[in-house]
């Protein structure tokens, strides 16, 4: 049977009732509180603390605090007023305290349910408004990614028409160049030609001794005018190589007209080499190799006359050792740089020195200073071929004496 703990204190105020129950050195983690408006109860085996209240407090406001060998009640009174003692008169009447249990504990299933009621609905309302907080951050999200790819397509089309835009100037402009030097050269060729016809007939007219008094022939004394025919490219006409330049041009002129050509299953960009030339170069600058062969190639199947563009791929087959295929590209390109004429001297020294590179790592040294030389018959003055050439050279020697 329970020990009833007699050594409680109390306390009160016109609105609030403090009661402190001393635990008689019990564990605080073995006592078990229960309390409703009118009855309070502090089990802490072998001890027991039972009050049947003077009057209904308010149960969900009131405390209780465990700590320091006691527990503390603060309680908040129903109505205000000053109790003058503790307990009901009806404390001392078993059946009634027997009654009053059987409701307390009536009363905490019943709030007890209660309060695991509103915990569930709080909780539910808890997850609806996470839910629909996840929903709005989610939305605005989703938004921010539509505004971005907006802008970022926005962007594409205005680089793209500004491109378009570009080349097409681009385009007009060489076309107009095109055109005033096949000018400038068909009109230096009909200069050329009214003179030699001028020349002839002064041959034929002309006298160029005459008879004197006495029988002897007389020098005439003349003066003989002499101009310069303007020139398209800049070296003399006694030095130049017109037929090989004229032909030059007319290979460039083919290849700009192979470049107009559409495919109406293409795009405008797909169409246009210099398009995907770009393209591969930006690739080839980043390092990504595979993708600039595979533009360069898209290139030249839409035009297979850009000696530039054999020479782009042959540097990327270089950067990958692919040998053979630079080899291969770079010899393509030497055919297409043909003829030999100043306006494509720095093209053929690049490619030279790519196809004799890979011959050299194919340890194919004597193929490779063969293109070196080459080069150097075009640049005289490149400091840095004379150096590899040498180098090679020493390679070369090196092999031989060993």
């Amino acid at each position: 049977m329970p020990l009833a703990i007699r050594d409680y204190t109390w306390d009160e105020t016109e609105n609030a009732l403090f009661i402190t129950v001393p635990l008689k050195g019990v564990k605080s983690h073995n006592v078990n509180i229960f309390s409703t408006e009118e009855y309070i109860k502090v089990s802490c085996p072998p001890y027991l603390f039972e009050c049947l209240l003077h009057a209904e407090v308010e149960d969900k406001k009131s405390v209780a605090q465990v700590g320091n060998g006691a527990v503390i009640f603060k309680l908040f009174k129903k109505e205000p007023g000053i109790w003058s003692k503790l307990f009901s008169d009806d404390f001392s009447n078993k059946e009634v305290m027997k009654v009053k249990r059987e409701e307390a504990l009536v009363k905490s299933h019943a709030r007890a349910e209660q309060e695991q009621s509103e915990k569930a609905e709080r909780k539910r309302e808890d997850g609806k408004l996470a839910l629909n907080e996840m929903m709005r951050l989610e939305e605005q999200e989703r938004s921010r990614i539509e505004q971005i790819k907006r802008d970022e397509i926005k962007k594409a089309t205005d680089d793209l028409e500004r491109w378009k835009d570009e080349q097409k100037q681009l385009a007009e402009q060489e076309k107009k160049r095109i055109m005033e030097e096949q000018k400038a050269i068909e009109d230096a060729l009909r200069e050329e030609r009214k003179k030699m016809e001028k020349k002839n007939r002064r041959k034929k007219s002309a006298n160029i001794f005459e008879e004197s008094a006495g029988g002897i022939p007389k020098r005439e004394v003349g003066k003989i005018e002499v101009s310069f025919t303007a020139r398209v490219f800049p070296t003399p006409v006694r030095e130049s190589q017109t037929p090989q330049e004229e032909e030059w041009l007319k290979k460039q002129a083919e290849t700009r007209k192979i470049m107009e050509l559409e495919d109406k299953d293409l795009t405008e960009e797909e169409r246009n080499p210099m398009f995907l030339r770009d393209k591969g170069n930006g690739f080839f600058q980043t390092g990504n190799y595979q993708s600039a062969i595979n533009a360069y190639t898209h290139a030249l199947r839409l035009n297979p006359k850009i000696p530039g563009i054999y020479s782009n791929r042959a540097a990327c087959h270089l950067k990958m050792r692919n040998f053979f295929k630079c080899i291969e590209d770079c010899s393509k390109a030497m055919d297409l740089l043909q003829p030999a004429v100043p306006q494509n001297a720095a093209s053929r020294v690049k490619a030279l020195v790519r196809k004799g590179t890979a011959f050299c790592e194919l340890e194919m040294y004597v193929e490779g200073l063969q293109d070196y030389e080459a080069a150097l018959k075009i640049d005289p003055n490149n400091e840095q071929l004379k150096a590899d050439a040498e180098r090679i050279r020493t390679v070369i020697q090196s092999s031989s004496g060993s």
